[in-house]
């Protein structure tokens, strides 16, 4: 092909290295839209969360399918004997445990796991630390919400699995309700963080601590990044044509 003077010929080496890196770069590109997509409706979802009334877990059973983000408020009683703590979680580049209690309904022989915050691993990881929960009757309130999670789940959620507290690798509702004596609801109650029972003087991080507008801007980064690549493709497989007919 021959374009005001040039001969446009792609080489078969070039041209694979180009069509491999051009499939990475529009896929990241992509894949950062829909994650803006993804951010855009979850802060849709817990804006009109807000908005809710707030749920009464004694009253009325939750799913996290439905009520994700809701403000809910239990009353019960801590269950101290039975807690997990969630490992591998960092706050500030320190690492710490996230404080997991089952909340005993009141009226009710279930109970729902309550995120009591973050406290740090602190000088020996083999020594857990002594977290202990609020004796007697509680009301708490908080948000319900998913909890961590990791993409890939390798062996069991826990090492040690007679002692208690129980250290867990990653959150696993199945796994929990089959650890304690009792029903537990399958999705998290997150404590305010000025909570009776909360652990932590730090609130959680917010997973959506920003906006899809940040996403955005990484996909037309990648665009960008593909446009130039195709030009310097073409640019290294066009040559000048000599009026001999000889390439330049």
């Amino acid at each position: 092909m021959t374009i005001a003077g040039y001969e446009f010929r792609p080489r078969l080496v070039p041209t694979l290295a180009y069509v491999v890196v051009l499939a990475l770069l529009l896929g990241l590109g992509f894949w950062q839209l829909e994650r803006a997509e993804q951010k855009r409706e979850a802060l849709a979802a817990r804006a009109a969360a807000a908005r809710a009334p707030v749920l009464e877990l004694n009253r009325a059973p939750a799913s996290l399918a439905e009520h994700r983000y809701r403000r809910a408020r239990a009353s019960g009683r801590y269950d101290g004997e039975h807690q997990f703590l969630l490992d591998n979680q960092v706050r500030d580049g320190e690492a710490g445990y996230r404080v997991l209690t089952p909340l005993r309904l009141e009226g009710s022989t279930g109970a729902v796991l309550v995120d009591r915050g973050w406290v740090p691993v602190g000088p020996d990881r083999s020594q857990l630390p002594a977290i202990p929960a609020p004796d007697g009757a509680r009301t708490v309130s908080g948000r319900i919400a998913r909890g961590p999670v990791v993409a890939l789940r390798l062996g069991e959620p826990a090492a040690e699995n007679r002692s208690w507290p129980r250290r867990i690798q990653y959150l696993d509702f199945d796994y929990i309700a089959h650890a304690l004596p009792y029903p537990v609801e399958g999705y998290l109650l997150r404590e305010t963080p000025e909570g009776e029972g909360a652990v932590a003087a730090r609130a959680p991080r917010d997973a959506w601590r920003f906006g899809p507008e940040r996403h955005e801007g990484y996909a037309v980064q990648w665009f960008a990044l593909a446009a130039a690549l195709t030009l310097i493709w073409i640019g290294v497989n066009s040559h000048r044509q000599r009026e001999d007919g000889k390439q330049t």
